[in-house]
């Protein structure tokens, strides 16, 4: 049986001189992997740039439960990228995301608020005008929102953000896993903040670097498995 589902391709790897096998987050089923024969030919009807990192598609696809590889008997872009890829900023906020994005949903079960948003979220990155400078930081605290540990308040005055915890308090933590000082404000601006308003958001270079290393190491604290971002140093220079 085939259905139709909108997809954000997550990963692209080689399986023969003509094909590929593409891990594909799909609205209808979650995470899924599809190959795809014969792209890598002249003449196949599918590009290979249909399946580049992050790419927003539309997709008629075959989905089997016992098998854990499907076919795409259709594809279309869904959303083509206008800026992305000719803003190097915006083009290194994209491969940091791709990494995340594909160390943290694991998910083959459908999550259709978790596709909404991302898809709103990689569209606006595109579109917008404004500094995208915070945006990637907006994105860590939301994405922590579906991955099950955004971080709460406990009190008016947090003073302390409890990493292990995921809590911003007023007490100190029995544990060297916290974070104080002047970070506390533009993080708890941050964990409020949306797209949108991102922008205005006054954070100097150096704090924003810190919260960036604050936030990847908050995720591999609740998530182990994901191990080292290797892109993380890519972004930081981008961003310097």
């Amino acid at each position: 049986m085939l259905f139709n589902t909108r997809g954000i391709v997550f990963q692209k790897v080689s399986y023969s001189e003509s094909s590929i096998i593409v891990k594909i987050y799909t609205e209808e089923f979650g995470l899924r992997s599809f190959i795809v024969r014969g792209v890598k030919n002249k003449r196949s009807s599918f590009k290979q740039a249909y399946f580049q990192p992050l790419t927003l598609l539309d997709l008629v696809v075959s989905n089997k439960e016992n098998k854990n590889i499907h076919n795409i008997k259709e594809v279309k872009v869904s959303y083509a990228y206008r800026a992305v890829f000719a803003d190097p900023v915006k083009q290194s906020i994209l491969f940091f995301l791709n990494e995340i994005l594909l160390k943290t949903i694991k998910e083959e079960t459908p999550d259709k608020s978790l596709f909404e948003w991302l898809f709103h979220a990689l569209s606006w990155l595109d579109l917008t005008d404004k500094s995208v400078v915070n945006y990637h930081l907006v994105f860590l605290f939301q994405l922590s929102r579906f991955l099950g540990f955004y971080p709460k308040i406990s009190g008016m005055k947090a003073r302390y953000f409890d990493l292990q915890e995921g809590l911003f308090q007023t007490d100190r933590p029995e544990h060297p896993s916290y974070v104080s000082g002047d970070l506390i404000f533009p993080l708890t601006e941050l964990r409020m903040a949306t797209f949108e308003n991102s922008s205005g958001l006054h954070i100097g270079n150096e704090n924003r670097r810190k919260i960036l290393h604050i936030l990847v190491s908050y995720y591999q604290m609740h998530l182990p498995n994901i191990g080292r971002i290797k892109s993380l140093e890519v972004l930081e220079n981008m961003m310097s």
